[in-house]
């Protein structure tokens, strides 16, 4: 896979878990959450629904050749997210303060930093071309 797809598909990965942690700002509390938490007071279904969008975001991931540990962290994260997400409310409440979609994010985007930093370089080069067409 070229730069430019890497690139494309880290943005996906980025935008997927700003969504579904972190896209809503809470008035009053300078607190962000995202669908997840939403999603997960749908009683069953919820949880389900979440932990998918969680799987596919470290299905990308693995595109990029993640080592195994930091697989199994990920893993982990959405694991955790979805075990404790079982428990009425307090579940919700846990998903709006871990955020494992953010924190998987922050794992790939270590290992990229060290494998792949010409990737940030990619995207400024995208970024600069797209400013200086406007």
């Amino acid at each position: 896979m070229d730069a430019a797809k890497r690139l494309a598909t880290l943005n996906r990965i980025r935008k997927l878990s700003v969504l579904m942690d972190t896209s809503i700002r809470v008035p009053f509390f300078n607190f962000r959450i995202g669908l997840d938490p939403i999603i997960g007071l749908v009683p069953g279904a919820g949880d389900l629904i979440s932990t998918t969008f969680s799987a596919y975001i470290i299905f990308l991931a693995t595109r990029f050749g993640i080592p195994p540990k930091d697989l199994a962290q990920m893993i982990f994260n959405i694991t955790l997210e979805a075990v404790v997400g079982t428990v009425p409310l307090v579940g919700d409440l846990f998903d709006a303060f871990y955020k494992s979609n953010i924190r998987n994010l922050a794992i790939l985007e270590q290992h990229l930093t060290v494998v792949e930093p010409e990737l940030e370089q990619v995207r400024s080069e995208i970024y600069d071309s797209k400013v200086s067409q406007v």
